[in-house]
C-alpha cells in the first residue's frame, strides 16, 4: 500500500484553465494553492505572468507569488524548499496543498528532488553573474557546450538564465552541473503527490493564447512594462527575460511597434507552451491523471477530486 499523497498537483500548458480549475477546487475542498510558476514569484510583474487577480486570492490563499524582485533569481531549489514549508504548514492546517502551475522543472525538484548545491562563495557567484549578463546568448551557448556537453541542450533550450546557472556551476565547483546531478546526494526525500495534467487540441491552445495576448494588451501589460523599466529594470534581469516582457520593451524603444510585439509574443508563447507539452509528455510519471481541458469545469473537478480520494488523499 503506497503512502497518503501529500500534495495534488493540477499541471497542464500555458492556457489550459488551470488557475480556474484551481479555484474551483477550493470552493469544494478545503484548500490552499501553491504557485508553481516560475515568472509568477516576480513582484510587479502581474500581467504578463497572468497571476490570480487579488480577490481570488481573498476567497483562497495563495503561496509562491511576489516573492523576488525582477533582478534576483529564482530557482527550482528555491522552490522545492519553499514548497516544502508552505506544504507541511498547509497540512497541519488540515487543508489540501494545492500546487498549480506550468513549471516542469519545479514539480520535478518536489517529487525527484535535485542534489543538494555545493558550498560557493556569494561574492564570486554575483561577480560572474554580473559577467555573464553582459553576453550574448551565441557565447553563452557555445560556453556551455563546451563546459557541460551533456546539459547544453537542456540548457540552451532554456535561455540565459538556465545557461548562466549551468555556467557557474562548473566555473565555480570544477565540476559540470550535469556530474552534480548523477552523483550528489537530494537535497531533501521526495514528495509523493497526486498529478494531474490539463490537456487540450492544440488548435485550441493557440486560440486561447491569442486571446490571453490580447487581453493582457488591454488590461495594461505595456503601461506594466514600463513602470518596470522606469524602475530600473532591463531586458537582461532574471524576471524581465519572461516572453511578453522583452516584446514590449523593443516596442517601448521604438524598435517594433505594438501590433509587432503582440504577434512576437504569440508566437513565443505558442512555442513555450509546445515545449511544455513535450515535456508533459516525456517526463511525467505514468499513473499521472489526464484531464479533458475541454469538458465543463464541474466535469474537470470530479476529475480530480476523484483521483485525490481514489489516492487516498485527505486534508
Amino acid at each position: 500500500m503506497t503512502d497518503a499523497p501529500e500534495f495534488l498537483a493540477i499541471t497542464g500548458p500555458t492556457a489550459s484553465g488551470k488557475t480556474d480549475l484551481s479555484l474551483a477546487i477550493a470552493e469544494r475542498v478545503p484548500a490552499e494553492v501553491i504557485s508553481m510558476d516560475s515568472r509568477q514569484v516576480y513582484a510587479g510583474m502581474d500581467i504578463g505572468t497572468d497571476k490570480v487577480p487579488p480577490q481570488a486570492r481573498i476567497r483562497v490563499p495563495h503561496h509562491g507569488l511576489d516573492l523576488v524582485t525582477p533582478d534576483r533569481r529564482y530557482s527550482a531549489g528555491h522552490f522545492a524548499r519553499d514548497a516544502r514549508r508552505w506544504i507541511s504548514l498547509i497540512r497541519a492546517r488540515r487543508r489540501i496543498p494545492l500546487v498549480v502551475g506550468g513549471t516542469g522543472f519545479f514539480l520535478r525538484a518536489l517529487t525527484d528532488p535535485i542534489f543538494a548545491e555545493p558550498p560557493m562563495d556569494p561574492d564570486r557567484v554575483e561577480r560572474l553573474r554580473a559577467y555573464l549578463r553582459r553576453q550574448d546568448r551565441e557565447r553563452l551557448a557555445r560556453w556551455v557546450e563546451r563546459l557541460d556537453p551533456e546539459r547544453a541542450p537542456l540548457a540552451v533550450q532554456g535561455g540565459a538564465q538556465r545557461m548562466s546557472r549551468t555556467l557557474e556551476v562548473a566555473l565555480l565547483t570544477g565540476r559540470p552541473l550535469s556530474w552534480w546531478h548523477r552523483n550528489a546526494e537530494p537535497e531533501a526525500p521526495p514528495l509523493h503527490g497526486v498529478i494531474t495534467v490539463l490537456e487540450l487540441p492544440r488548435e485550441e491552445m493557440d486560440r486561447r493564447i491569442d486571446r490571453r495576448v490580447d487581453r493582457m494588451v488591454e488590461r495594461g501589460l505595456v503601461e506594466e512594462v514600463r513602470r518596470l523599466s522606469n524602475a530600473g529594470y532591463g531586458a537582461d534581469d532574471p524576471g524581465m527575460t519572461g516572453t511578453g516582457y522583452r516584446e514590449i520593451l523593443r516596442y517601448l524603444d521604438g524598435t517594433t511597434t505594438l501590433e509587432e510585439a503582440m504577434e512576437e509574443i504569440r508566437h513565443a508563447t505558442r512555442r513555450y507552451a509546445r515545449r511544455q507539452l513535450t515535456w508533459f509528455r516525456t517526463q511525467l510519471p505514468d499513473d499521472v491523471v489526464r484531464v479533458d481541458a475541454m469538458a465543463p469545469l464541474d466535469a474537470q473537478v470530479e476529475t480530480v477530486l476523484e483521483a485525490w480520494a481514489r489516492a487516498g488523499g485527505t486534508p
